[in-house]
C-alpha cells in the first residue's frame, strides 16, 4: 500500500508518497485545478499502481475540490486534521517547514492513525451544509446590523429602543421603520438604511429556513423524530457529518464530534475522564442543544437517563455529558437509517 499525503494551498497542491513504513518514495507539485489533480492521479498510478490511499489535510474550502475530483475518480480519500499533521511534523527528524515536509507529515499522520474517517461523495450532506452555513452567515450579518442600529436609535431617542431580541420579527422592524421615516438628519438616514438591510436579510433568512426545513423533512425523517431535534439541528447534523457512512462505528462518530470522554487520571485519581476540547464543534453544539432540551422535557428517555445519572451522584455537568454521549449513539444510528433509506428506497406497494 502507498499513502499519498497532500498539503493543499490556494494555487498549488504538493503530494508526497510514502510506503507502509512511512518512507518517502515520491513527490509531486501540481496546480490546484482539476487538470492538476488528474495529473497528480496519473503520476501516482504510473509510479505506484492502483493500490493508493490519499491522505489530505482537512482545510475545508482549500481541499474540497481536490477531494471531489479524487472521489469522482474512484480513489480512497481520508481527511487528516491539521493538528495531527502539526504534531507529526513536530516530532519528525526533518526540521523546518515546507510544503513537502507538511505533505509528508500528513501521510505519516494517517499511518499512525489508520482509523480516521474517510471522505465520501455525499451530495445530500454537502447541500445541507451549504444551506445551513449560508443561513448562519446571513444571521450573523443581521445581528451585526441590529447592534449598529440600536446605537443609532439610542442616539436619536432612547425611549424608542425596541425590546431586546425583537428586531428579528417583522412587526417590530416595520414599527421602527415607520418611526424613522418621520425623522430627519444623517443619523436617522443611516438608521433607516440599516433597518432596510435588516428587513431584506430577514426575508432571505426565512427563504433559507424553508429550504432547510424541506430538506431535513425529506432526507432525515428518522432524525427529526428524535425529541429535541428540530429541522435546523437535523440539517446541521446531516451536513457536518459529511456522509455518516464514512464512520466505522458510533464510537468513531462520537470521537469525531468531540463527545467521547478521554482519560485524565494518574495514580490515585484512576478512572477520571473529561470531554475532549477537539472534534467537530458544530456537531457537538447540535447534540448539546438536543441534550439540554431532552433534560427539560418530561416523559422522555433522555430525561430519565439524565435523572438516573444524577441519582448515581454525578453533577449536572457530568450527567449532561453522559446524556450527550448517549445521544451521539442515537444520532449516529438515526443518520445511518436515513442514509440507508436514501440508498435503498422502499419499493411502492402493489396496487
Amino acid at each position: 500500500m502507498v499513502v499519498v499525503g497532500a498539503d493543499v494551498h490556494k494555487r498549488t497542491h504538493t503530494f508526497v508518497a510514502v510506503d507502509a513504513v512511512g518512507r518517502q518514495v515520491g513527490q509531486r507539485t501540481v496546480a490546484a485545478t482539476s487538470e492538476g489533480h488528474l495529473m497528480a492521479l496519473a503520476w501516482a498510478r504510473e509510479q505506484f499502481g492502483d493500490e493508493l490511499t490519499w491522505a489530505i489535510e482537512d482545510c475545508r474550502h482549500l481541499s474540497a475540490r481536490l477531494e471531489r475530483d479524487l472521489l469522482t475518480a474512484g480513489q480512497a480519500v481520508v481527511r487528516v486534521p491539521p493538528k495531527m499533521m502539526a504534531e507529526q511534523r513536530r516530532v519528525a527528524r526533518t526540521r523546518g517547514k515546507s510544503d513537502p515536509i507538511d505533505a509528508l507529515a500528513v501521510a505519516r499522520a494517517f499511518l499512525r492513525e489508520p482509523g480516521l474517517p474517510v471522505a465520501t461523495h455525499d451530495e445530500v450532506s454537502r447541500q445541507a451544509k451549504l444551506l445551513v452555513d449560508r443561513r448562519e452567515t446571513l444571521v450573523w450579518q443581521r445581528t451585526a446590523t441590529i447592534n449598529s442600529l440600536l446605537w443609532r436609535v439610542h442616539e436619536l431617542d432612547p425611549s424608542h429602543a425596541p425590546k431586546p431580541r425583537s428586531l428579528d420579527l417583522v412587526k417590530h422592524q416595520q414599527a421602527l421603520r415607520e418611526w424613522l421615516l418621520t425623522l430627519g438628519g444623517i443619523v436617522a438616514e443611516m438608521a433607516l438604511d440599516e433597518i432596510e438591510d435588516i428587513i431584506a436579510l430577514t426575508v432571505r433568512i426565512k427563504e433559507f429556513d424553508k429550504r432547510i426545513k424541506s430538506l431535513a423533512r425529506r432526507e432525515a425523517p428518522e432524525l427529526l423524530a428524535l425529541p429535541g431535534c428540530g429541522e435546523l439541528s437535523a440539517a446541521k447534523l446531516l451536513g457536518e457529518s459529511a456522509g455518516i457512512g464514512r464512520f466505522r462505528s458510533e464510537a468513531a462518530f462520537a470521537r469525531h464530534a468531540g463527545i467521547a470522554p478521554i482519560p485524565v487520571w494518574s495514580g490515585s485519581s484512576a478512572g477520571r475522564v473529561r470531554m475532549t476540547r477537539s472534534g467537530n464543534r458544530q456537531i457537538n453544539a447540535a447534540i448539546h442543544r438536543i441534550a439540554i432540551t431532552q433534560a427539560r422535557m418530561p416523559q422522555t428517555l433522555g430525561r430519565a437517563y439524565y435523572e438516573k445519572k444524577l441519582a448515581e451522584g454525578k453533577s449536572t455537568a457530568e450527567a449532561r455529558r453522559c446524556l450527550k454521549r448517549r445521544l451521539a449513539r442515537v444520532v449516529f444510528n438515526l443518520l445511518t437509517i436515513d442514509h440507508n433509506n436514501r440508498q435503498n428506497p422502499a419499493l411502492p406497494a402493489a396496487a
